[in-house]
């Protein structure tokens, strides 16, 4: 166990001694202490990822420091519950919530359908492409676990009406049975469950391609590529997502992969990649909007999603001084209620500053999120936060960290449990 520790240390000894630094300017450059950088140099600290790319960015090593640091995988939950064959995991409580739901808007429930005349269409799918946009505003507002039963028991609903209606109603239906199974692995990953939001997506893909919506199939790589991500996993996450480059493809599709791809590039270091995938990504979707009848696939709440994904990537490759500029101009462009937007990006912002040495700035920026986080519940979010919390607490005795640290604390607690 102490040879990977020992091999990082005196690589970076010798990076650090070739660039011309001392130990006390390294400190400095990396915002950790002398003694924390002495004792990683002579293995008897274990690094952690993010300081090995901080030393990257600091030393010019392009990377070849964090590619000594093994990552620890996102740990996954048990087993979920078994699913019914439409995938869902509807218990009666979900149904009678959803069912409830469905009421408001005059939907009946699946079991009380019986022949919806052909001329219900439109009006069918004018409802239930309304409640759909609902589900999601809720998923900006509420914990993830509390909006999947009703999105399971709405794409069992919308199939049930697919199979008794027309063909023309029946696919339409379908298609926007596989957008709420999509949302629901999106949901799922963010209840911390990777199981089942891979096979929330895998269903999303069979529903999508009896509508005849095929690209969604390359979608579901870009959504797989985002697990992969938070498991720590650069290679899988650039391969993923270049599967999801092909010029057939919808250019938001094809955007949202670049944007993925320069994620995983970020993740192994490799600063030219990510920013040339960035690049990509820009032009695709700046021109997205012409595209005719593809679906709003990935966040809506982005008023410019490169350039915050351009902040998001520099973190990782340890340039947090110039991450925090992108993510403060990009995070006051967030809707007010879109809370899970605010809180995925907003602890993302408050880290750039903590790891730039602006370690009250970033106190303060937490303390205003952690309602949010608290509210929104995601395991993805949390990955974030634990990272800053270990970031803050590098300067035990400063009084910005201690009045935010019980809070800090109590907003983990659940999420660990």
């Amino acid at each position: 166990m102490q040879e990977q520790p020992a091999r990082f240390g005196s690589e970076l000894r010798r990076a650090r001694i070739a660039a011309g630094l001392t130990l006390t300017e390294l400190a400095a450059a990396v915002h950790y202490s002398k003694g924390q950088i002495s004792k990683v140099e002579t293995g008897k600290k274990r690094p952690s990822p993010g300081l090995a790319r901080l030393c990257d960015a600091a030393l010019h090593t392009d990377g070849a420091l964090a590619s000594l640091v093994p990552t620890t995988p996102r740990a996954k939950n048990g087993p979920p519950p078994e699913e019914t064959k439409k995938g869902a995991m509807p218990p009666s409580r979900r149904r009678v919530m959803a069912a409830g739901a469905a009421s408001l808007l005059g939907i009946p429930e699946a079991s009380a359908l019986t022949e919806p005349p052909e001329s219900l269409g439109s009006t069918l799918l004018e409802i239930s492409h309304a409640l759909f946009e609902q589900y999601r505003r809720l998923g900006q507002m509420s914990p993830a676990n509390a909006v999947l039963p009703g999105l399971a028991e709405q794409m069992d609903s919308l199939c049930a009406l697919a199979a008794r209606t027309g063909p023309r109603t029946a696919q339409k239906l379908r298609g926007l049975a596989a957008r709420y199974a999509e949302y629901a692995g999106w949901m799922a990953e963010e209840s911390g469950d990777d199981r089942a939001a891979l096979r929330w997506t895998d269903h999303a893909v069979d529903l999508a391609d009896t509508a005849g919506e095929h690209d969604l199939a390359s979608y579901a790589l870009v959504r797989r590529a985002l697990i992969t991500y938070y498991q720590g996993n650069s290679a899988d996450t650039i391969a993923l997502a270049a599967g999801a480059r092909s010029p057939r493809l919808p250019r938001r599709i094809r955007g949202l992969a670049a944007q993925r791809e320069a994620q995983g590039h970020a993740l192994a270091g490799d600063y030219d990649s990510a920013m040339r995938a960035l690049d990509s990504a820009r032009d695709l979707l700046a021109s997205a909007a012409s595209d005719t009848g593809t679906p709003a696939l990935g966040t809506t709440h982005l008023g410019n999603p490169a350039d915050m994904i351009t902040g998001w990537c520099l973190v990782d490759l340890g340039r947090p001084r110039e991450a925090a500029e992108h993510l403060d101009r990009e995070c006051a462009r967030i809707p007010g209620h879109a809370l899970r937007t605010q809180a995925r990006y907003g602890v993302r912002r408050a880290l750039a500053h903590a790891a730039a040495g602006e370690l009250d700035h970033a106190c303060e920026l937490t303390g205003r999120l952690l309602r949010t986080t608290d509210c929104v519940g995601s395991a993805t979010i949390a990955a974030d936060l634990r990272r800053l919390e270990r970031t803050l607490a590098r300067h035990p005795r400063r009084p910005a960290f201690l009045a935010i640290s019980p809070r800090l604390t109590a907003a983990l607690t659940p999420l660990n449990g």
